[in-house]
């Protein structure tokens, strides 16, 4: 086995791992209320402050996004799949939410800021839908953030001397305080989905 598929399996077992333990969490604060399946408290552990910048290069940070909930997507734009997909996803479940697709924020947080310019991001987020804001900013704002969300995310060499990019390919779902409530995993059925970001929208403050 080469190094470089060496490292592509580590690194998908991380991510993997990551997946595991977020749906434990989101099971121990499920389980204290089988009756409605609500998430019940959120886990502090996950998520924090941050600034970046939008596709126009405006300064957002988590206080530009309180008052409702949000789901934050991390990814490149150089990304074959995962990400487009996933966007494409996050394109559908708006259109099915209808009118209640207002009641949330949805971001697309580059974790490839040198090739992800704020420009760069917003062509390429806007090619989905303009409600998604795409974020990005300096490696070091972008490193903090990752941290700060236990994004996991590697910079893989490719043998031409280019590069991509090994992420989490979850999406976060964060409370209206910017509090880490759970995730929808790639891939995951799209009732499934439904049903997490209608109790995001539930849960939310009525003035959300």
């Amino acid at each position: 086995m080469s190094g470089l598929k060496l490292f592509r399996y580590v690194a998908w077992a991380a991510v993997a791992a990551l997946a595991v333990v977020s749906g434990m969490l989101v099971y121990q604060q499920t389980a204290g209320n089988k009756n409605s399946g609500a998430l019940i408290e959120p886990l502090a552990a996950i998520g924090g402050p941050f600034e970046l910048v939008n596709g126009n290069g405006e300064t957002v940070t988590d206080k530009t996004f309180a008052g409702k909930p949000t789901l934050l997507f991390f990814g490149f734009t150089f990304c074959p799949d995962v990400c487009p997909t996933t966007l494409s996803e996050l394109q559908g479940w708006m259109e099915l939410l209808g009118d209640d697709a207002g009641k949330l924020n949805y971001a697309f947080v580059s974790v490839d800021p040198e090739r992800d310019t704020p420009e760069v991001m917003r062509d390429y987020v806007g090619a989905f839908d303009d409600r998604i804001t795409p974020l990005t900013g300096s490696r070091e704002q972008v490193d903090a953030m990752v941290k700060a969300y236990r994004v996991y995310a590697k910079k893989v060499p490719l043998d031409d001397g280019d590069y991509t990019m090994d992420h989490s390919a979850a999406v976060y779902l964060m409370n209206a305080d910017n509090k880490f409530v759970g995730t929808i995993a790639y891939g995951e059925d799209e009732e499934n989905a439904m049903k997490k970001l209608r109790r995001l929208i539930e849960n939310a403050p009525a003035s959300s």
